[in-house]
């Protein structure tokens, strides 16, 4: 299962910077993960400051 952005999201963008497959990019308020790109490797989990990115 990808990970998903909650609406917990502050639109900061570390988490975009930290994805190395490129599968998050910024959506309308907050930012979104491809599901089909997502690796779950967690790197956007790690680096949130607000914990947004969750495995579903």
């Amino acid at each position: 299962m990808a990970y998903v952005i909650s609406d917990e999201c502050i639109s900061c963008g570390a988490c975009e910077a930290e994805c190395p497959v490129g599968a998050i990019s910024e959506g309308d308020g907050k930012f979104v993960i491809d599901a089909d790109k997502c690796t779950e490797c967690g790197s956007c989990a790690d680096v949130c400051p607000v914990g947004a990115p969750e495995k579903k």
